[in-house]
Order: structure tokens, then sequence, then C-alpha cells
């Protein structure tokens, strides 16, 4: 019950609770450290194992340990704030008056305003807020469902053995709490509710540890599964503080512990789920379940309406509905009697009768072989690439593809050839009723049975064929002779598989062998290459040199011929002047000597002299340079020729 310092401020120092309160809240101190530091090593620990082993189980196994040993802490340091009201009010300190801000304005006043929101709100309810969505955090950063299984070695039976010294303790100081009167400490009990989520975390990480393994794939799977827990409560906590936002604040009256969880509750032997829910409406709304009689006339009613629904549900058992797909053998005391078709029949309940369903109709398509590490096919898009299964050239592996020897034949030996096939067979299981019994009773897996006979068939098949008759004329009448036979081993180990067809995707060499082949043939095809470019670079210079010659030859007609040329115009001009000499006489010699003497001074600068001048004197030759007159017009007159001076 709650206590109000108004009314009853001078009977709290008589209540046990208060009188122990500066005890608690140094014992709640002491542990809430204690597993606040070991929370914090497991999520450091988590975070550098992250680095080199994220695909283990390490990360999540520590921080769901981690977030385990937090929710344990929220509790206590929510305890811890009850406790230390309770010492203040039986010891209040004295009151100190408020300190006048400094500088006033703007900022003054926004910060007194968030002192008082904050104070309004509480700091318990702040401080279960933050460790409630750390916790949240963590958890939601590590929790994947897909990591591998993985064999931890001695590390991990270490780690085991930590973990439950770490329970033990944990598990005495939950029966300590659990052990204290009510009157002097109400919070004890759930606070060891709350250490019970981290004993039950702690107890099945040490379980999974233990049972680790390469092949067990449930411990990591369980490890990762764990962490909801302490998510789940968590929640409760954060959805809890957020609700403690609408509940009016009076510094006067006792608070309640915020950090109580009903789903921490639960974990109890015996579990009594109803009961805790039945008591938290009870304390929280005041709503007492017991003093409904709907809810009593439900939990007297309860055991026969359940036991008249479990006798239904097992009737229901021989009710069976079976699809166009499907047909049932139905089986009375374990023994066949018939079977059924589509649609809904009736038998007697389970394991009285039962109905074993079988194909109806259903096509197969199954290859020979499916290597070691069969992947699904996927499907590709009409508009898209290729996939990589229709991949049919020669240089390529191939997942279906079976190794097969034929026979083989070099000049007068006998040898053998390795070839690799993709056969593949489409079959079902007989469409009438023998078939269907006989599928199901007389072979445990049909396509290991198919694949089993086909390899038979094609080994002692291919014994006798030979590589050329297989790409040739054999191939048409391969696949039909080849689903003949392994239909007649079926039908004599009684199988009801029914072979529609036979189909040979591919004949081709190893791949290795394939690459090796290939590898010749580029040898060969660069050996070509490089002849031809020789014979290129031959055929070039003789080209050239033919280029050449042809254009000496021609640059020597035609220097034969402008010498002819000149030769004859030089005896056509002799001829011409004789018949003028012989005509003219001495006057066509001097009219060929003023020609001559015309062209041969006309580039020349003369300067003629009048033998007249100058009486009986005769002429001055003047040899000095001569300088014509500075007159532009007397410079023009003495350049003309045959100026006289």
């Amino acid at each position: 019950m709650q206590v109000d310092l108004q009314t009853q401020g001078a009977e709290v120092a008589a209540l046990p609770r208060f009188q122990r309160a500066a005890v608690h809240a140094a014992r709640l101190q002491r542990w809430g450290a204690v597993l606040l530091g070991l929370a914090v090593l497991g999520l450091v620990s988590a975070v550098f194992v992250d680095l080199f082993a994220a695909q283990t189980i390490w990360p999540a196994l520590l921080v769901n340990l981690s977030c385990a040993l937090l929710v344990a802490v929220a509790g206590l340091q929510s305890a811890c704030w009850l406790s230390r009201w309770r010492e203040e009010a039986i010891n209040p300190a004295p009151l100190a008056l408020p300190e006048e801000p400094l500088r006033t304005g703007l900022s003054a006043t926004l910060a007194l305003r968030w002192r008082r929101l904050l104070r309004q709100i509480g700091a318990p309810t702040l401080w279960l807020a933050g460790w409630s969505l750390l916790i949240l955090y963590s958890l939601s950063r590590v929790f994947n469902l897909s990591l591998p299984a993985t064999a931890l070695g001695l590390s991990a039976s270490v780690a085991a053995v930590l973990a439950l010294l770490l329970a033990f303790a944990l598990l005495v100081l939950e029966r300590q709490l659990a052990q204290e009167p009510v009157l002097e400490w109400p919070e004890a009990g759930a606070l060891a509710q709350l250490l019970r989520v981290s004993i039950l975390c702690l107890l099945v990480s040490a379980l999974c540890l233990l049972f680790s393994s390469d092949a067990a794939l449930w411990p990591v799977r369980l490890a990762v599964l764990i962490g909801l827990l302490p998510a789940l409560v968590a929640g409760e906590l954060l959805l809890r503080a957020l609700l403690s936002l609408f509940s009016p604040q009076r510094e006067q009256l006792e608070p309640r512990l915020l950090a109580h969880s009903v789903i921490a509750d639960m974990l109890r032997w015996p579990p009594q789920p109803l009961l805790s829910l039945q008591h938290e409406l009870h304390n929280r709304f005041g709503i007492d379940l017991r003093q409904i009689w709907a809810f009593t006339y439900m939990r007297r009613a309860l055991l026969p309406v359940l036991a008249v629904v479990l006798a239904i549900a097992w009737l229901l058992t021989g009710v069976h509905e079976l699809s166009l797909q499907n047909r049932g053998i139905y089986e009375r005391f374990g023994k066949p009697l018939q079977v059924f078709g589509p649609g809904l029949h009736v038998g007697l309940p389970w394991p009285l009768g039962r109905v074993i369903r079988v194909e109806n109709g259903v096509v197969h398509e199954l290859a020979t072989s499916v290597g070691d590490s069969p992947q699904p096919v996927q499907l590709a898009p009409a508009e898209g690439p290729a996939p990589a299964i229709a991949n049919r050239l020669w240089d390529a592996s191939h997942v279906n593809d079976k190794s097969q020897v034929i026979a083989s034949g070099s000049g007068q030996q006998q040898s053998f050839q390795i070839v690799n096939m993709d056969v593949r067979f489409v079959y079902r299981i007989g469409l009438d009723d023998r078939a269907a019994l006989a599928a199901t009773y007389n072979s445990s897996d049909v396509p290991t049975l198919i694949r089993s006979t086909a390899s038979r068939v094609l080994v002692h098949d291919f014994a006798s064929r030979t590589l050329d008759g297989l790409l040739g004329e054999d191939r048409t009448g391969l696949a039909d002779d080849i689903g003949k036979a392994v239909q007649a081993d079926l039908n004599k180990l009684d199988s009801g598989v029914e072979i529609l067809a036979t189909v040979v995707e591919a004949i081709h060499p190893p791949a290795g062998a394939a690459n090796a082949y290939h590898g010749v043939q580029a040898a060969q095809i660069a050996a070509q290459a490089l002849i031809s470019r020789e014979r290129g670079a031959a055929a070039e210079q003789t080209n050239q040199a033919q280029l050449q010659a042809s254009m000496a030859n021609d640059q020597a007609r035609a220097d034969a011929r402008e010498v002819q040329a000149t030769a004859q115009a030089a005896d056509l001009r002799f001829g011409a002047d004789r018949q003028a000499y012989a005509s003219a006489g001495q006057a066509f010699v001097l009219e060929q000597y003023l020609s001559q003497l015309s062209r041969g001074l006309s580039q020349a600068r003369l300067l003629i002299l009048d033998h007249r001048l100058g009486g009986d004197s005769a002429p001055t030759l003047d040899l000095r340079t001569f300088t014509p007159p500075a007159d532009p017009v007397a410079r023009g007159k003495a350049a003309q020729p045959g100026a006289v001076h």
C-alpha cells in the first residue's frame, strides 16, 4: 500500500521497508554495478568477436546474455530509486533555496522549462526507457536465423562452464530476494522475477554451447531465439515507462516500482499465466475476475468442453481430402485396403486408419547425374539471357553430365574413350491402383531407384558403342533403346514407374579433354595465321619490287623519247635554216645575227656611246660603277635601254 507523506509523514519511520531503505539501496547499487560490468564486458566482447567470427554463434550469444543482464540492471536501478526515496522520506535533507539564474532571456527560460519537464517526467522513467531501447536495439542487430552450424571446440565448453557458474550465482541472489519478507522489501519479488530471465538465458546458452557441432543446427537457432525473452521483457518495460507519463506525479506520494514485468512473473513452476494476469489486473485496475460469474462458469466448463473438442478433433482425423494431383492408399490397422481417388473420403481416425498420399499423373524429369552439390533450378525470364544450364559448349562443365566409357579403335588395336552425356528420363507413377501400391510399398525412393537402374543400363549399353556411332546413325535409336531397357528393369522390380520419354540432351567429351582439344585447335589456327602473314609479306615485297622496276623502265623510256624528240626538233630547225640561207643569202645570216644578239642582250645592262661625240678625240669609257641620277625623271630616262650619254 502506498504511503502519503502529507497525511502519514510521522508514521513512515515505523514501517520496516522505510527502516531498511538505506541497506536495500546500498545492496542494489553493488549488485547493479557488478551486473552492469558483466553486461558491458559481454557487449564489448561481442563487438570484437563480430570482426573475426561474424557467422558464428558467439556474437548472438554474447549480446543475448548481456541484454538479459541489462534487464536485471534496469530492475535493480528502478528499485534503487525507490529505496532512495524512502531513505529521504525518513531522513529529509534541508531545503535549499533555488538559485536565481545568472542570465535572463530566452535561453534561460528554455533551460528552466526543460528542467521542469525532466523533473516532472522523472529520472527513473528516463533511465528505464533508455535501458529498454538499448536492449531492443542490441538484440535487433544480432537476430539472424540463417547462421550456419559450426563446431566451437574447447572454447564452447569453457564458456558453458562460466555461464553455469554465473547462473548459479544469480540463482543464489534470486533465492535470497524471493525469501525477503514483503513488509521489509516489497520489490524483492519483482526483482527475483527479472533475475529469472537472466538465469534462464544463461542455462539455455550453456546447453547450446555444449551441444554445438557441425551437424547440429538446433543449438544455433535456439541461441538466437533465446534473445526474444529479454526483448519481450524490455518491450514491456518500455511500454510501462511510456504509460507512466500519463500518471499523475506527486512528490509526497510513495512511487511504485516501474520495472515490474508480467512476462517475467510467468517464469515460475508450475506456470500459472492466468493467475499472474488476474493478480496484475486486480493490483493495477482493481478488477477481480473471481467475482465475474462468466469467468467462473468458463473455468468450470473448461475441462468438459476441452475434452469434447479433442474428441471431435480426433474423429476428424478420419476425414481425408485428396486433390486432383494425388491419390490415397487407405490403411486400416496397418493393412492397405483400397486406393482412394481425388475427393473427400472417410475412414477410421488416426492411428486406427490412415491415408498415404500417392501422386496421380504428375510428370517428373530426372537426370541420370545431378553432381556432388545439386542446386535448385532457377527459372529464366523469356526476354533475358539464357540460363547457365542451357550452355551446351564442350569447354563448359555441366552438373548433369555423366561420364561413360565407350569402345574405340586405333589402327589394329582396340581401346576405349570417355564421353560425357546428359540423359534425362520423363516418368510418372502408373495410373492404375497396382502401380500406386507398388510405388509406395516396393520402393522407398523412386528417383534413386530410377537413377541407379539407368546408370547400370547406360554402362551396359555404351560398352558396345563407338563415338562415331553415337554421333552418327546410332543416335536416333539410342534414346528408344535406353528407355526400353530401363522400363524393362523397372517392371522386373515391380516399381510401378512408367517411363514416358528418354531424352539425350548432349553428348560431348569431358570438359578437360575439350579444353585440350581447343588448345590444339588454337595452335593450328595460330600456325596457319603465321603462314598467311608471311605469305602476305612476301607478296607485298614482290609487288613493291615490280612497282619500282616498272617506274624505272617508264622513266628510261620517257627520257629516251625526250632526247629523240629534241634531236628531231634540232634537225627540223637546221633544215629550215639551210633552206632560208639558200633563199636569202647574207640577209638571213644578218637577221639571225641580230636575232641572237637581241636575245642575248635582252637581259643585259648596256651603255652605248656614239663615236661621233667629241670630234677628233676618242671616246672616254668610265669604268666606275654607274650611278643613276637623283632626279626621278632623269632616272627613268637613264634606265631606258639604248640611252646615250
